[in-house]
């Protein structure tokens, strides 16, 4: 099974380049060639996950330095098939989602550079190799973001690389600090060196980390990318962006957290209130959205806020983790399928009506059951609907907070801020299940008061290919939620090794009504917040039809508000610093140092070149001893001239030709000879200066490093 991992990891940007070529001529080729590829993908993966022999492992020893290592476990075999799963999903709805796009060689070529980088990070077995991995598909994927070229496709794209960019710069500071105070970036050797070194040595580089993760994974304040990239992007690539690029970053916080800070409250603690964060600013900005899209996309940050929530919780709880272990893989599981099924059926809205305005697309799903229900599937999965998988990791979620601050109750300590905390999972709860009541209402049930007629007349909304691809996904959607103790709980038990957790100490009975109450506070919450919202969130227009506004202040935009002042602030004041400093350089400081450095330079030459006479002529002084005299040149100038001449006459002879004068080629090889010779000493003589200062430079910044 070893060889499987580098074929999983490098048949994509095999496929890749001939799909490009393809679909330079002929776009259809170059999807096909995608499906196919993807479809490889899938059965290695598949193959892989399926295997009962434990891990696989796979090494390409000195690789950037530490070596590219690759291993695949529980989690990670399951993680490689929910990424090639998506990918196949996504590339049978693309011939249809593409039949009138462009640049489709363009398209399959990243999306399969993509998808082999994010087998390598979920593959991955040090961080090096992740960090590499990662670094690839933050650039491919830019691709996706752009791809319909449109103004706000660029803009998205701008501040989507910009986020990549600087969240890569700064994963790779905490990387170098944490190699410099560990000696290794394995997994495994974190987790043995972390006790040793303490909280204190490994916070800063743990932060840096977590910056650079969570810079992928949409996590607050550098989530700003993720609402506005979704909506541009094409619906098949929102879908993996959503779903599976944002567990990239997850993935990596995942690996610092139980390596690193396994049973630290501090760290715990900062998780939680940032998942907190994630989780009700997200809610709040998708209910306040009227666009389809978008509004999928402020959900996936408050599912990634949810997410967050239970690896803050395995840190609190330490070795009593395994619900928050369990309760994390499962909603990481639930949210990948659940975005992949909104965000195709997203699509098919968006290429029958042309719009994601809700106030565009109201109707359009009410003769359609076969999309209802595939959206159906989805929403009620993420409002935690009980008999729906999303349920089953939300109740193990916030079971897992339940028994941390019951703990803290018992040893007599405040648990106000955990207990808060809980409140604010049920209420967020309710909030999900009101937005995804609103657009289920506004595609499904509501008429639209001008085009219904013409939407209920259109014909079959998806093709074969594309049907497949949404219904197949809806029903293992579906089907993971009907018995939560078999197929789930299996799969969050053999995920458990990674997180460095144990199994639980008791089953979890679901459907017992503790765990139904939990959920049930989010449902009625819900039900109780959508009058209210839509009350608030509809006005009535001229023709005194009801329509769907934005509340949400468009000033407040923490990228237009901070962000892109901030760093055209410091453009300016670097512009304003250095200007100076420039002209002064270029005019007073650069011709001193460089008349100085010429003067220096000659005289060391001289120097140079004083020693190695000296030396040449008493220390390495040469020995003379009797030789063969040679006429012109060296021994093998003269032995290849006469073997020259000597063929040459007996050709000429053959010919009738007159004879050369002797000698002619052993002349000519010893001026070939010579004039290499003196061409040598004049290359050596101009560079013997340059290479004793390059040597006197290493010298210096070796000194430098031992001296810091």
């Amino acid at each position: 099974m070893n060889w499987m991992l580098p074929v999983m990891v490098f048949l994509p940007f095999a496929a890749a380049l001939p799909a490009f070529l393809l679909g330079r001529r002929k776009g259809a080729a170059s999807l096909q060639l995608m499906i196919g590829a993807n479809l490889l993908v899938f059965a290695l993966a598949l193959a892989l996950f399926l295997n009962t022999k434990g891990t696989a492992s796979f090494a390409i020893p000195g690789f950037v330095g530490l070596g590219l290592n690759l291993t695949a476990d529980g989690f990670r075999s399951l993680y490689a098939l929910v990424a090639a799963f998506m990918w196949l999903m996504t590339s049978l709805f693309s011939p249809q989602y593409f039949e009138h796009g462009h640049a489709l060689g363009r398209y399959s070529l990243f999306s399969l550079f993509t998808l082999g980088a994010t087998l390598g990070v979920f593959l991955s077995d040090d961080l090096l190799t992740a960090f590499v991995f990662f670094e690839i598909l933050s650039f491919t994927s830019y691709v996706w973001v752009i791809h319909e070229q449109t103004p706000q496709a660029m803009r998205a794209g701008q501040t989507y690389l910009a986020i990549a960019i600087l969240g890569g710069m700064t994963m790779l500071m905490g990387l170098m600090m944490l190699y410099q105070r560990v000696g290794s970036l394995r997994f495994e050797a974190l987790a043995q060196a972390a006790p040793t070194l303490g909280h204190d040595t490994l916070m800063l580089p743990g932060l840096l980390i977590l910056a650079g993760f969570g810079a992928k994974a949409g996590m607050y304040p550098l989530h700003v990318w993720l609402p506005k990239a979704h909506p541009v992007a094409p619906a098949p690539a929102s879908a993996l962006l959503s779903g599976i690029l944002t567990k990239v970053g997850v993935y990596g916080i995942l690996v610092i957290s139980t390596r690193l800070f396994f049973d630290d409250t501090v760290w715990g603690t900062l998780l939680l209130v940032l998942g907190l964060v994630n989780m009700v600013l997200g809610a709040v900005l998708a209910l306040f959205s009227i666009d389809l899209k978008r509004t999928l996309a402020c959900s996936s940050m408050s599912q990634i806020g949810f997410i967050l929530f239970g690896v803050g919780c395995q840190a609190l709880l330490g070795e009593h983790n395994a619900l928050a272990a369990q309760g994390t893989v499962l909603h990481m599981l639930n949210h990948s399928l659940i975005k992949l099924v909104l965000f195709m059926a997203a699509g098919v809205v968006y290429l029958n009506t042309h719009s994601l305005n809700l106030n565009e697309i109201r109707g359009y799903g009410r003769r359609k059951p076969g999309l209802m229900l595939i959206f159906l599937t989805g929403a009620a999965s993420i409002s935690a609907l009980p008999f729906f998988s999303g349920y089953a990791s939300k109740t193990l979620l916030h079971e897992a907070i339940v028994e941390y601050f019951v703990h803290l109750l018992d040893l007599g300590h405040s648990a106000l801020l955990y207990q808060a905390a809980e409140w604010l999972f049920v209420i967020t709860g309710g909030l999900t299940f009101c937005y995804m009541i609103k657009l289920f209402v506004a595609i499904f049930v509501e008429r639209h008061p001008s085009r219904q007629t013409s939407y209920d007349r259109m014909g079959r909304s998806m093709s074969p290919l594309s049907a497949t691809a949404l219904g197949l996904s809806a029903l293992v959607l579906f089907a993971l939620g009907l018995h939560p103790e078999g197929w789930l709980t299996s799969l969050a038990t053999r995920s458990l090794p990674f997180l460095h957790a144990h199994e639980p100490a008791h089953a979890v009975h679901f459907l017992a009504w503790v765990n139904l109450s939990g959920g049930l506070k989010s449902l009625l919450l819900g039900v109780l917040l959508y009058p209210l919202a839509r009350k608030w969130l509809m006005v009535r227009d001229e023709g005194g039809q009801l329509v769907y506004v934005n509340r949400w202040p468009a000033w407040l935009d923490l990228e237009d508000r901070l962000y892109r002042p901030l760093v055209s602030f410091l453009v300016r004041t670097g512009t304003l610093l250095c200007t100076p400093l420039d002209l002064i350089m270029d005019r007073f400081v650069f011709p001193a140092v460089s008349n100085s450095l010429t003067f220096i330079s000659r005289v060391l030459e001289s120097l140079v070149d004083g020693v190695s006479l000296l030396l040449m002529r008493t220390m390495l002084k040469p020995r003379y001893e009797k030789a063969t005299l040679v006429p012109h040149g060296n021994r093998l100038t003269y032995a290849l001239g006469r073997t020259a001449d000597v063929l040459t006459g007996l050709i000429r002879r053959f010919f009738g030709m007159q004879p050369r004068g002797p000698y002619h080629y052993v002349r000519l090889y010893a001026l070939i000879w010579d004039t290499a010779q003196d061409t040598m000493r004049r290359i050596l003589r101009t560079l013997s200066f340059g290479l004793i200062l390059f040597a006197l430079g290493l010298v210096a910044l070796l000194a430098l490093l031992l001296l810091r």
